[in-house]
C-alpha cells in the first residue's frame, strides 16, 4: 500500500532529537604552567608589507619573549610577544624564539619567508555571522575581540577577528571607497584596538551591487543616483540586480580604504564566482601595500580550483552551514575532490564552524551535541581548512 502525507502552508521542517543526553565531558587536557610555544612554525609576508605576528605561547603569566637572528628591519616586544616591522628583501630567515616565566622555559624555530605568497598556513580566527548575522556592530566585534585575547584563544594562534556582512554604508570619502554605517562609526579605531591585543582585523565585501544581508557593494549600476537598499524578494545566485555586478567597479578604491584602517584579512562574497571579479580584487588587494588574507565566498566552482588557488588564499567549497550534524557531516566528508588544490597560501574552506553559542542574530547554544562539536573541529584540521569560529566568544564553556 502507497501511503503519503499531505501538508498545507510551510514545508515541515526537520527537527533533530538526540537518541541520548550526552554530557559534555572536557577531553582537551589544560596547557602546563610552563611556557609552551605553539602555533605556526611558518610565516608568509611580502615585501614591503607591514610585519604583524603575535608568539602564541601558553602557559602562567607573565611571559618574557626573546629572540635570536631576527633580520633587520623587525622588532620583538619582550613582554607582548609581538613581532613587527617592515622587510624588503625577498629571502627566507630562520628565527628562534623563547619565551620565559617562573615555571620554565621554551624555545621553537619561525621560518619566515619574504616574498609572494602570505597565508603558508590555514587562518584562524572568528567571523561574526554565524552567532550575530545581520545585527553586528562595533561593539560587538570589539568584545569579541577582547575576549579571544582574555580566553587564552590567541595563545593557541587564533588571530583574525573578523566582520562578516552588515557594516556597509554608501561610498564616502577621499577615496569614494565603502564607509562604516551607524553600527559601525570608527572602523580605523576597532582596527587599532584589535592590533593592540595581538589579533588581526578582517571584512567583507561583495562586488554585486548590493550584499547578501542588503548592504552596499563593490559595484554600481548608475553614478547618476545615490545607492539604495533594493527591498523584496531577493533574487540573489541569479545575476539579477542589485544582486549582480554593476557597470561601475570599485576594488581599488575600496582595498585602498582597508588598507589604510588596517584590515588584514577580506572575506569576499558572491555566486556565481567568476574569474574576472577574482582577479580584479587580488590585483587590488596586491597593490594596496598591505597584505591582506584573501577569501571567496561562497560555493566556489571545482571547474575554477586551479583559478581560486592562483588568485586566493581560500575559497568556499560549499553552500552555508548550519549547526546539524546532517549540516556539519554532508559538507566535511564530501572535500575529497579538492583534496590536491590545497596547500600553503591556498586552501579550501568547508566553512566556518558552528561550536558554542551561535543563531545569526538570535543566539542559542549549538544544536551539535558535544562529541559532534569535538568531531567538527577535528575533521577542519583533517582538512587543513581554515578554522574560523562563528560563535559569541563571550560564552565560551
Amino acid at each position: 500500500m502507497d501511503a503519503k502525507f499531505v501538508v498545507e502552508g510551510e514545508k515541515p521542517k526537520t527537527i533533530q532529537v538526540p537518541l541520548f543526553a550526552e554530557e559534555a565531558v572536557r577531553l582537551t587536557p589544560p596547557a602546563p604552567a610552563a611556557p609552551r610555544i605553539t602555533g605556526a612554525r611558518v610565516f608568509g609576508v611580502r615585501p614591503g608589507s607591514p610585519f604583524i605576528f603575535t608568539v602564541p605561547v601558553t602557559g602562567l603569566r607573565p611571559v618574557r619573549f626573546s629572540a635570536q637572528g631576527l633580520p633587520a628591519g623587525l622588532k620583538l616586544d619582550s613582554e607582548s610577544g609581538r613581532l613587527t616591522g617592515v622587510l624588503t628583501k625577498q629571502d627566507t630567515y630562520t628565527v628562534t624564539l623563547r619565551a620565559r616565566n617562573a615555571k620554565g622555559s621554551d624555545a621553537r624555530g619561525l621560518s619566515i619567508e619574504v616574498g609572494e605568497r602570505i597565508a603558508l598556513t590555514p587562518p584562524m580566527g572568528w567571523n561574526s555571522w554565524n552567532v550575530w548575522g545581520d545585527q553586528v556592530d562595533q561593539d560587538k566585534v570589539l568584545r569579541s575581540a577582547r575576549a579571544m585575547a582574555s580566553s587564552g584563544l590567541v595563545n593557541h594562534g587564533w588571530s583574525y577577528v573578523n566582520i562578516d556582512d552588515a557594516w556597509q554604508a554608501p561610498r564616502g570619502g577621499p577615496l569614494n571607497a565603502l564607509q562604516g554605517n551607524q553600527k559601525f562609526l570608527d572602523i580605523k579605531a576597532l582596527c587599532d584596538e584589535i592590533h593592540a591585543l595581538g589579533l588581526k582585523a578582517g571584512i567583507y565585501s561583495t562586488p554585486w551591487v548590493q550584499s547578501y544581508a542588503g548592504y552596499p557593494g563593490g559595484s554600481l549600476e548608475t553614478l547618476d543616483t545615490p545607492w539604495k537598499k533594493t527591498e523584496g524578494p531577493k533574487q540573489v545566485n541569479r545575476k539579477i540586480l542589485p544582486w549582480a555586478i554593476g557597470r561601475y567597479h570599485f576594488a581599488t578604491n575600496d582595498a585602498r580604504q582597508w588598507a589604510q584602517w588596517g584590515i588584514d584579512y577580506l572575506k569576499y562574497d558572491w555566486s556565481p564566482i567568476e574569474v574576472s571579479e577574482t582577479e580584479e580584487m587580488a590585483k587590488a588587494l596586491r597593490a594596496s601595500g598591505r597584505d591582506i588574507i584573501y577569501s571567496l565566498s561562497n560555493n566556489a566552482p571545482f571547474a575554477g580550483a586551479a583559478d581560486w588557488a592562483r588568485l586566493a588564499n581560500a575559497w568556499r567549497t560549499t553552500g552555508d552551514i548550519r549547526d546539524t550534524w546532517t549540516s556539519v557531516s554532508h559538507i566535511g566528508f564530501a572535500q575529497d575532490r579538492w583534496r590536491t588544490v590545497a596547500g600553503p597560501g591556498h586552501w579550501n574552506d568547508p566553512d566556518m564552524l558552528v561550536v558554542g553559542h551561535v543563531g545569526w542574530g538570535h543566539p542559542h547554544p549549538t544544536r551539535l551535541t558535544p562529541n559532534e562539536q569535538y568531531t567538527h573541529i577535528s575533521l577542519w584540521c583533517l582538512l587543513s581548512a581554515p578554522l574560523l569560529l562563528g560563535n559569541d566568544l563571550e560564552r565560551l564553556d
